[in-house]
């Protein structure tokens, strides 16, 4: 059981890698338009969740880029039939798909 601090729920990540992981994300979306927002959002996702533990467990991560990239298509298409009323919903779908691919390490 991980411990840190006296505590059993912590966050490990650091500044410094943070910002990298961000600025890469962001380069990588400028430059393909867009279209790799996706990967950036699993880079991320995939960063703060893996340096995260609850009660001395360290959560994991299994979500892949081509996967969200799948279901965002589909929630654009479903945004633009809608004429942009399914975006409300896009936010809560993100969240699930997240939650949906976040397991404990061990």
């Amino acid at each position: 059981m991980e411990m840190r601090n006296g505590r059993y729920s912590f966050f490990d990540g650091g500044l410094l890698s943070y910002i990298g992981w961000v600025l890469l994300g962001t380069i990588i979306t400028v430059v393909t338009l867009g279209i790799c927002f996706p990967w950036a959002l699993t880079m991320l996702y995939g960063w703060k969740i893996n340096h995260t533990v609850i009660e001395g467990r360290r959560l994991h991560f299994t979500g892949s880029a081509i996967d969200l990239f799948g279901h965002w298509i589909i929630w654009f298409l479903l945004s633009l039939i809608t004429l942009g009323i399914y975006s409300f919903w896009v936010f809560i779908k993100l969240e699930d798909w997240k939650a949906a691919n976040t397991t404990f390490a061990d």
